[in-house]
């Protein structure tokens, strides 16, 4: 029977010495960390997200897939900047860099905006890397117009639909916008990212998730989020965070309807976030990292389980 570590003993210390890292950059920055549940009573309502259920005294808790709803509910407590280094879960992902279980970090700046988060992101990157990186900013429309001529805000649908059926040989004409962009997204877009740290922010409105929506240079509505990559895989996922109650049950809503029209199990809005969110969440910005997806671009590993001490 094998029951040997995944990751080399060297590896594991490396592992150790970034997150020692990382702790100590925050704290240098009197950014408090905080340790948040990881089963609890609500979960994500994100089409794309399925968490991993259990029962509990006979009632259902979800793992959590991030430690978002309990910050917000701390930052609308008044906690001030925060971060949690810790384990989050997915269900259904599996593969060279994905693990159901796997360890995230997220950090939320009050009065901050979009620019202020990736120049500290960049810094925490390159202090765990010990080297200076190469580091682009780009939009969304940037990055796209380049790889396909398609301009993403205003492209019809149909014609985005036919572009994800071209580069995927399958159908997509029953395909929303967003999973048609965000499938294109991945299979011509990323892997044309050049090495090194490339922040990409102004994502399409579809995709603004719990992101605040605002227009752009060009008058373009767009989400304010940004993604980050490093040489060519994607490592994190911020954004100019949603204060106002309503939108986001309505965004909740929006997104039962969604998982009910795709026949996935219903999960309920979390309430607490809500009631949080009318008591007044304060204008922040905040960031989630795969941490063993930098420790893998790091370290020159390609295989996720070779920095985790062990994946069963």
């Amino acid at each position: 029977m094998h029951w040997q570590p995944t990751a080399t003993i060297d590896t594991l210390q490396q592992r150790a010495a970034a997150l020692k890292d990382i702790r100590l950059f925050f704290s240098e920055r009197g950014v408090l960390e905080v340790d948040v549940p990881v089963l609890g009573q609500a979960a994500v309502t994100d089409l794309h997200i399925d968490c991993i259920m259990a029962e509990v005294s006979g009632q259902r808790r979800y793992l959590q897939s991030s430690p978002e709803f309990f910050m917000k509910r701390l930052l609308a407590a008044g906690s001030g900047p925060i971060y949690y280094l810790g384990k989050a879960f997915r269900n259904d992902e599996s593969g060279r860099r994905h693990n159901p279980e796997f360890t995230m970090l997220e950090w939320y700046r009050q009065g901050w905006n979009e620019q202020q988060l990736m120049a500290e992101l960049a810094l925490l990157v390159e202090t765990v890397a010990g080297q200076p990186l190469t580091v682009a900013m780009r939009t969304y429309r940037e990055v796209f117009v380049e790889q396909t001529t398609l301009d993403p805000h205003r492209t019809q649908t149909s014609e985005l639909q036919r572009l994800a059926a071209e580069v995927s040989g399958r159908d997509f004409s029953d395909s929303s916008r967003s999973e048609c962009l965000d499938l294109v997204f991945s299979l011509v877009v990323e892997p044309s990212l050049p090495s090194g740290l490339v922040c990409i922010e102004g994502y399409p409105a579809c995709q603004s998730a719990l992101a605040r929506l605002a227009k752009d240079a060009a008058g373009e509505l767009v989400a304010r989020r940004f993604e980050v990559f490093l040489n060519g895989v994607e490592l994190a996922n911020g954004y100019c965070e949603l204060t106002d109650p309503l939108e986001q049950q309505s965004r909740f809503q929006a997104d039962v309807a969604l998982r009910r029209a795709a026949g996935k199990a219903r999960i309920e809005p979390d309430k607490k976030l809500l009631a949080a969110l009318q008591a007044g969440l304060p204008d922040c910005v905040g960031v989630a990292l795969g941490v063993d997806r930098l420790l893998m671009q790091l370290l020159g590993q390609n295989d996720i389980g070779k920095v985790m001490a062990f994946i069963d």
